[in-house]
């Protein structure tokens, strides 16, 4: 079994939506698939550049409390993403962006680390994209940034093997850090620091 690396926001369930809308913000603009129509739990209705399990039908959340997606995104270039357009044989574009996919989030509307946020997990689905996800400074950046324009509390960088997350946003702030070394007693002290954003 390879590596499979994420990065997790959370947010307060109301910003599901938000965090959903901008990651569409991130897709490549064309697709060779159908939109996607999902709708939320409170009944709001998205329509998205992605598939869920490989399928482009609605998909109806209402009564679920999880949603899966399988993605393509676009990053900035930067040499951890130079190297993975070398081994991978993927393009930039034209604006110095390149296509990463596929990346499967899992969305929980109640989170296991607090049932008062959802998590947004972002995972690498190869080895190789599971290290550039590590090397990368804008693969980071755009999590954090997303994180910070949807209204999460928390992002975090986990390498899926049982050991601590890396910290990458908190409470409005990046920061960096391991999970292990911010001195909480455990992972429910932590989210338990976790700031409401109104916004």
């Amino acid at each position: 079994m390879g590596l499979t690396y994420s990065y997790d926001i959370y947010v307060r369930p109301r910003n599901v939506g938000r965090v959903l809308a901008n990651l569409a913000e991130l897709a490549p603009p064309a697709r060779a698939v159908p939109p996607l129509e999902v709708t939320l739990p409170g009944g709001d209705r998205l329509v998205l550049p992605f598939t869920s399990r490989f399928e482009s039908e609605p998909v109806d959340c209402s009564t679920s409390s999880t949603l899966e997606l399988d993605m393509s995104l676009m990053f900035e270039l930067d040499d951890a993403l130079r190297e993975y357009a070398q081994t991978s044989g993927a393009d930039p574009d034209a604006d110095g962006r390149i296509q990463i996919g596929y990346i499967y989030a899992v969305i929980r509307f109640e989170s296991l680390l607090h049932p008062g946020y959802a998590s947004v997990d972002c995972w690498a689905a190869t080895t190789g994209m599971s290290r550039t996800f590590a090397r990368s400074v804008n693969i980071r950046k755009a999590f954090t940034d997303l994180t910070a324009d949807s209204g999460g509390v928390c992002c975090l960088f986990d390498t899926g093997d049982g050991g601590p997350e890396q910290v990458c946003w908190l409470n409005g702030q990046a920061t960096r850090g391991m999970l292990s070394g911010l001195r909480f007693s455990d992972r429910r002290a932590f989210a338990a620091t976790w700031a409401d954003q109104e916004n």
